[in-house]
C-alpha cells in the first residue's frame, strides 16, 4: 500500500511542477514546441520572457547567465536559470540571444555557443544594433541601407561577425535603436550628469524595451529564416529634443542643464517601416514624447 502511494506521488511530480514563478514543467528534461531559451535575461529578455509566458502559458522559459549572481530573481519571474554551458544539453525551438557584448572577450564566440542550442525548429533571433549602420550626418537609414565596412570600427566589427554568425545558421538579427525606458537610456544618464560635453544636435533613434521585446517575438513567431529586421520608433530626436521632452515631462525630480559639445557626428535618421509591413508589428509606444505623455 505504501508503494503505491510514494508511485502516485512520484507520478503527480512528473506530471506537472510548478517553480517559484508559476511556470509549469510538465516533464522535466523533455523540451516543449513552445519553450524558450534566452542567453542574457537581462532587462529586455526578462521582457520577452514575460511576454512570451503570456502568449504561451505551459511553456518552460530557460535563461543562460554569465554568472549566479541573479538565479534568485530569474526563478521568482518564472526563468529556469543556468550558467552558460560549453557544450549543449538540450536544443531548443526558440532561442534568442539579448546578452550585451561588454562582458565577454569572444561575443561571435558566445553567439556560434548560443546557435548550437538551437533545434532547427521554431526561431533563432540575435538582437543586434542599429550602430552597424554606416551614416552619422543625419542622413535617411533603413533596413537596406549599408553597413559600417569590417575593420573600421572594433565595436561594429565584433556586432556583424556577431550576426553573421546567427544568420549563418538560418537565425534572424533585429538590430534595435537605442533602448530606453523611465528608468533606463540615455536620457537617465544625461540626466544625472546635468551638463554633458556632446553636441546637441546629435540624433538618436529609440525604442522601448517593451516594444523591443514585443518586436523580438513577433519575428520569432514568423519563424522567418536568414533575415534582418530593424527596431526603431521612426520618431528620430536630437539629445537637445530628448532632453526638453524629459524637462517638460515633470516626471522627474532633476533638471538637465544643457549640453555643450560643438563637434562630432551628427547620427542618423532610422525609419523600419519594411520590419513592420513584413511583420506586421505596430510600437505601444510611437514616440519618446508620447512616452512621456507629452502628446
Amino acid at each position: 500500500m505504501i508503494d503505491v502511494i510514494w508511485l502516485n506521488i512520484f507520478v503527480f511530480l512528473m506530471a506537472g511542477i510548478l517553480n517559484d514563478g508559476g511556470l509549469k514543467i510538465t516533464s522535466p528534461g523533455v523540451i516543449g514546441q513552445n519553450d524558450l531559451l534566452i542567453v542574457g535575461p537581462g532587462v529586455l529578455g526578462r521582457i520577452v520572457a514575460e511576454k512570451w509566458h503570456k502568449e504561451h502559458p505551459a511553456c518552460q522559459i530557460f535563461g543562460y547567465t554569465m554568472t549566479t549572481d541573479h538565479h534568485d530573481e530569474l526563478i521568482k519571474l518564472g526563468i529556469i536559470p543556468s550558467l552558460k554551458k560549453s557544450e549543449p544539453t538540450n536544443k531548443f525551438p526558440f532561442v534568442i540571444f539579448c546578452a550585451p557584448p561588454t562582458r565577454t572577450p569572444d561575443y561571435p564566440g558566445d553567439v556560434r555557443l548560443a546557435a548550437s542550442n538551437w533545434s532547427g525548429e521554431g526561431s533563432f533571433l540575435f538582437t543586434s544594433s542599429s550602430a552597424v549602420y554606416d551614416c552619422s550626418d543625419n542622413g535617411f537609414c533603413n533596413e537596406d541601407s549599408p553597413v559600417v565596412p569590417v575593420g573600421r570600427s572594433p565595436r561594429t566589427d565584433v556586432l556583424l561577425k556577431a550576426e553573421n554568425e546567427a544568420l549563418d545558421i538560418g537565425g534572424c538579427v533585429v538590430r534595435l535603436a537605442g533602448l530606453y525606458k523611465e528608468d533606463r537610456g540615455a536620457h537617465v544618464y544625461w540626466l544625472d550628469k546635468g551638463t554633458v560635453d556632446a553636441l546637441p544636435d546629435h540624433v538618436l533613434n529609440l525604442i522601448h524595451y517593451e516594444d523591443a521585446a514585443s518586436l523580438s517575438i513577433a519575428i520569432m513567431k514568423k519563424k522567418l529564416r536568414g533575415q534582418v529586421f530593424l527596431g526603431c520608433d521612426n520618431h528620430p530626436l536630437s539629445r537637445q529634443e530628448i532632453m526638453d521632452h524629459v524637462n517638460r515631462s515633470g516626471k522627474f525630480s532633476k533638471k538637465f542643464l544643457g549640453f555643450t559639445g560643438t563637434d562630432g557626428p551628427l547620427g542618423k535618421r532610422m525609419n523600419n517601416s519594411k520590419t513592420r509591413a513584413e511583420i506586421g508589428w505596430e510600437p505601444k509606444f510611437t514616440s519618446f514624447p508620447q512616452f512621456l505623455n507629452l502628446l
